[in-house]
């Protein structure tokens, strides 16, 4: 068999499966296993591929056609300029979150070794993000979860350029172990409402709950309103990442807690994605 009558058989599957683009997963799988650069699979179309890389690939296919998530297979993501590892357990990083980080660090233009907050870090990926955005940033990333925190440990010791430190804490009830003096706070809390999950694609049933579910939508945007607020300066940022239709409320929980100039920003599909108020 060879590339391309493999990526050919993969896509097949797939598609048999009732999966979404399955061209762009199936070379995705193929390159992973075969260690070829992204795009690298044109070169081999017509090289015969080994046998153990077919039988690595259909069992990849195999999982990917049950529903698990192209980024669990594979064990990486890439976010903004970086690659991050990831697998059950832990939240995938997708492109909605990049907004929070470039919104951010818009925002901190101009502010020399900003003190970043990152709550709810899970992977890592806004705290790294907005690190690698701005430089001479000193980000602490919360994450709760024994698992999701095992990968935010190693993504920061991935880029150990990036002044990131992981700190194991609960965003609801572990807010006095820290100090105030932040230029910003950022999070991409678990905001689906619990009712809603079961409606979840099924591929994001995969992903842990408890980085999905939050109770009414807004458990996490009151407690951040309540008691992570003050741990900014003045002049400082909140910036969060909400779900469908939660804008307006999350707005008006951030103006009541006293923050200033609060908006929202949307993301590529025109959805109302990142809220940000200002101190």
């Amino acid at each position: 068999m060879t590339y391309r009558e493999l990526f050919r058989h993969v896509s097949g599957m797939l598609e048999a499966a009732g999966c979404d683009s399955t061209v762009f997963d199936a070379s995705c799988m193929i390159e992973k296993l075969a260690g070829v650069s992204r795009g690298g699979l044109l070169l081999r179309s017509g090289d015969i591929a080994p046998r153990d890389l077919i039988e690595a690939v259909e069992a990849a296919a195999k999982q990917r056609a049950a529903g698990r998530p192209l980024q669990y297979i594979l064990g990486e993501w890439d976010f903004l300029s970086l690659t991050l590892e990831v697998g059950e357990g832990v939240l995938i990083p997708r492109a909605d979150t990049e907004l929070l980080c470039e919104t951010a660090a818009g925002r901190l233009e101009g502010v020399e070794a900003p003190r970043v907050l990152d709550l709810c870090a899970g992977s890592g990926c806004v705290g790294l993000g907005i690190a690698s955005l701005c430089k001479g940033a000193a980000v602490t990333a919360v994450e709760l979860s024994g698992q999701a925190f095992g990968y935010l440990k190693r993504n920061c010791t991935r880029y150990p350029g990036l002044n990131v430190l992981p700190v194991k804490a609960d965003v609801l009830k572990d807010f006095d172990q820290f100090g105030g003096g932040y230029d910003a706070i950022l999070s991409n809390p678990p905001y689906i409402p619990t009712g809603d999950l079961p409606l979840l694609m099924r591929e994001v049933k995969w992903e842990p709950a408890m980085a999905l579910d939050g109770g009414d939508g807004l458990v996490f945007y009151r407690m951040i309103a309540d008691h992570w607020l003050d741990r900014l300066k003045e002049g400082g940022f909140c910036a969060v990442e909400v779900g469908i239709g939660q804008a307006e409320a999350v707005m008006e929980i951030f103006a009541g807690a006293g923050l200033r100039g609060v908006e929202v920003f949307r993301d590529l599909n025109r959805i109302k994605r990142v809220v940000i108020g200002g101190k």
